[in-house]
């Protein structure tokens, strides 16, 4: 249980810090969200848990290929914004997006032999 509560906390420690770098520089709290830091510790979680090489080059893998679909909500979000539209209802349209695009993505790529 102690392991699960920091697990959390160290995740939840970056998603603060990018959120609060944000406000002073939204370029460099981009930076810091832009990083992999989920994946790689989603990496780091998975191998102290599972020790698995296989399931985490299946887990590393799947990551590139589902970053690649989630990429046009960071341009789609913005113009929305800019256009006039609410916050909430951009970021429901982008995530909406996101979530098609992954399932293109994973469609696409099963005729090429590639199984996320």
């Amino acid at each position: 249980m102690i392991y699960l509560v920091v697990k959390a906390v160290i995740s939840a420690v970056i998603i603060v810090a990018a959120s609060e770098l944000a406000k002073r520089s939204p370029a460099f709290g981009a930076l810091v969200a832009s990083l992999p830091l989920v994946s790689v510790l989603g990496m780091i979680w998975l191998w102290r848990d599972t020790g698995d090489r296989l399931r985490l080059a299946a887990h590393a893998e799947a990551t590139f290929w589902y970053v690649l679909p989630s990429l046009p909500m960071f341009l789609a979000i913005p113009a929305m914004l800019r256009a006039g539209l609410s916050f909430w209802l951009a970021l429901v349209i982008g995530v909406v997006l996101t979530a098609v695009l992954y399932v293109v993505t994973a469609t696409v790529l099963a005729r090429f032999g590639v199984d996320l």
